[in-house]
């Protein structure tokens, strides 16, 4: 146990050492993650490291999918429904399709079911990795809706496709007009699973006397709770954590004080930071055994077979972007839609950025060893080389080429949305306005007595008249980083003194903190990089 648990600490050591470096060179780190994951598993005394199948999904999945579903923009999710939909469900199905038939006419010994499953496991792309590409480059801001909404959606096709495909090898049949039925069944009662269970902890978080502390662990326990329990009733413990997560994260303002919000967001961050990397160097610290029994004679081809999926998968994601796109500007005719000509750049950048992750890495490594008839799985080993192959080629050649791809489109933002600074300065402003009138109107004969009630009339009407002068701005803003640090060093100072409670000191530390990032916020460029 000490061993696995140092191992643990020097894989996040690893993770960090990545992720910083990723930042050092303006990379997405998703793209280091699975070069660092490939060469840790041949590092020579690397121990390899056996999680039980079962337990990837369990461990994994839930945490990763209720963190997507928190941060996920409603507004954004309603307005490109149809779009995502599309995106989500059909083209991941006909990917699927897709990869199933290739691989049953391509790879030897392959059955269409084994096609199938690994067609769910590749099918979904990965909006993590995608997202961290994105922000190396300017895109309109609905081509990133679009990828956020549709990889909340695509995980629950895909892993539920690789659901059915894992019953239909591991037990030798599969009855078309019964698997229909338990599809719909499967999704229907894994939704309602999880918005049942998250209405469950709405009312925890409402009725209970919770803090900071017990409003994070109950997130964290949470999206555990609908997995395990859907997965237990054999429905969809995927749909039941997008559900119940999209349900808790538009009431978080009902739920949650301010500061829980905050902490909340720095720990759902972090860990899926974490997460990631884990699922990464997990695969890493198998990839040599799997290798092992491929066989050299088995390596060069399970290469191909690699090679030949991802073709597969980039054709297919390309033709369905711009099929859609084509059925858009046909349907238009007859139904409003979001945008009636979309074009042929938008989504062909969009299909590009179809990069492959950690959830099917963790599909992958969810495949048990033996069938439930004892038999060893048939091709397991394959393939887990196959999906790591995919993603690897998609990270690395589509991730670092995605950039070029969108400066050669020339990609123009149909929407026309104001520069970010504008927005902000509108929103700061309409605030200020707001305030000072709320203010006037309900306690105008307070505030002339009142001297905090003054000052604080005093600072909306900074924010309302924030100068146009960049250097005043400037000079503010330097001046009052200066005077936070010093602050900072006041207090530190007075923690010297044994009769001051250092909790009350950490409190008045943290306030600084908080102020810090709201000044650095309000006068940030919002430049794109």
């Amino acid at each position: 146990m000490v061993h696995y648990f140092s191992l643990f600490l020097v894989l996040l050591f690893v993770i960090l050492l990545l992720i910083m470096l990723s930042r050092w060179m303006k990379v997405a780190y998703p793209i280091l993650l699975v070069i660092g994951g490939l060469v840790i598993g041949f590092v020579p005394g690397m121990p390899v490291v056996n999680i039980p199948p079962d337990m990837i999904f369990t461990i994994f999945l839930p945490p990763l999918l209720y963190e997507a579903a928190w941060f996920t923009s409603w507004k954004e999710l309603w307005r490109w429904r149809r779009v995502i939909s599309s995106f989500a469900f059909l083209i991941v199905i006909l990917t699927a399709l897709a990869v199933a038939f290739v691989s049953t006419a391509f790879i030897p010994g392959f059955t269409l079911a084994l096609g199938f499953l690994l067609g769910g496991i590749v099918s979904p792309p990965d909006a993590v990795s995608a997202s961290a590409i994105l922000k190396q480059v300017k895109v309109p801001k609905r081509m990133s809706s679009v990828l956020e909404g549709e990889s909340l959606l695509n995980d629950a096709a895909g892993l539920i496709v690789f659901r059915f495909a894992l019953i239909a090898v591991t037990t030798g049949s599969f009855v078309f007009q019964t698997a229909i039925l338990s599809f719909i069944t499967v999704i229907v009662g894994g939704t309602f699973i999880g918005l049942a269970i998250a209405f469950v902890f709405f009312w925890l978080h409402r009725k209970l006397p919770t803090d900071v502390n017990t409003d994070i662990i109950l997130t964290l326990i949470a999206p555990y709770v609908m997995y395990i329990v859907a997965e237990e009733l054999n429905l969809s413990g995927v749909l039941s954590v997008v559900s119940g997560g999209l349900f808790l994260s538009y009431r978080r303002h009902l739920i949650l004080s301010q500061s829980s919000r905050l902490s909340a967001n720095n720990v759902w961050s972090a860990l899926s930071f974490v997460l990631n990397g884990l699922v990464f160097m997990l695969i890493g610290l198998e990839l040599p055994m799997i290798v092992k029994d491929l066989g050299k004679s088995g390596i060069w081809s399970a290469i191909g077979y690699g090679v030949l999926i991802t073709v597969t998968l980039v054709i297919t994601r390309i033709i369905c972007s711009l099929g859609a796109s084509v059925f858009t500007v046909f349907i238009s005719r007859y139904i409003q839609t979001a945008d009636s000509r979309p074009g042929w750049r938008l989504p062909l950048v969009a299909s590009w950025a179809g990069m492959r992750g950690v959830v099917s890495l963790a599909a992958a490594l969810s495949i048990p060893v033996y069938a439930s008839n004892g038999v060893v799985f048939p091709q397991r080993n394959l393939i887990l080389f196959i999906t790591f192959i995919v993603i690897f080629l998609t990270l690395v050649v589509q991730g670092l080429t995605l950039p070029t791809l969108i400066r050669l489109v020339k990609l123009e933002d149909p929407d026309n949305f104001p520069p970010a600074h504008e927005q902000d300065r509108k929103i700061r402003e309409t605030i200020a306005a707001e305030s000072l009138e709320w203010l006037r109107n309900h306690h105008g004969e307070k505030i002339e007595s009142n001297a905090p009630l003054k000052n604080l009339q005093a600072r909306w009407e900074y924010e309302y008249m924030l100068p146009e002068n960049i250097s005043e701005q400037l000079e503010y803003k330097t001046i009052y980083l200066e005077l936070i640090e010093r602050q900072r060093g006041w207090l530190l100072k007075m923690n010297r003194d044994i009769h001051l409670d250092e909790d009350i000191i950490r409190e008045h530390l943290n306030l600084l903190d908080v102020e810090e990032e709201k000044l650095r916020l309000r006068f940030s460029e919002h430049q794109p990089r």
